[in-house]
């Protein structure tokens, strides 16, 4: 089912998610808050299997849990396969895009560009640390954007959320 026409960007709670994969069968999640693109990730130490997914959507998630969290959307792999559970956990439906249609979550595949510039394709996934991984995602969230009048989304999102 796609999300509804509010989910359009510009209101706050918003998520996008997606995976950065290794030819290994490594991943890491991402998360986008639509509105500031405020990234949240982790490294997935069991790769692609959908209740370990879905337990760390939900750890990530937990912190912000409620009226502000309006919707979760990411492509139809099989890795979100147990977003009823997640549904369930955090009180968020789950939206999922069209087919080959990955710009209908454009907000977390341009954020997966840029962490693709600390994790290059190919690089093993399994050596990347927790750590490194925190670092990135600091570094993201300290970036200007212009959508955002050259703020931070660190410094949107936490407008929200102070």
């Amino acid at each position: 089912m796609p999300r509804p026409i509010e989910a359009d960007g510009k209101r706050f709670g918003d998520w996008e998610m997606d995976l950065i994969v290794d030819n290994n069968g490594n991943a890491i999640l991402t998360m986008i808050e639509r509105s500031t693109n405020y990234l949240l990730m982790a490294k997935l130490k069991e790769g692609k299997k959908a209740m370990p997914l879905a337990k760390t959507v939900w750890r990530l998630l937990l912190p912000y849990k409620g009226e502000k969290l309006k919707t979760i959307t990411t492509d139809n792999g099989s890795e979100f396969a147990a977003h009823e559970w997640i549904t369930d956990k955090i009180g968020v439906p789950v939206f999922f895009t069209d087919a080959y249609s990955s710009w209908q979550k454009g907000a977390v595949e341009n954020t997966n560009k840029l962490v693709r510039q600390y994790i290059p394709k190919g690089m093993d996934i399994s050596s990347v640390t927790d750590k490194r991984i925190s670092s990135i995602q600091a570094k993201i969230n300290r970036r200007p954007r212009e959508k955002l009048n050259f703020s931070t989304p660190k410094e949107e999102f936490f407008k929200v959320y102070s």
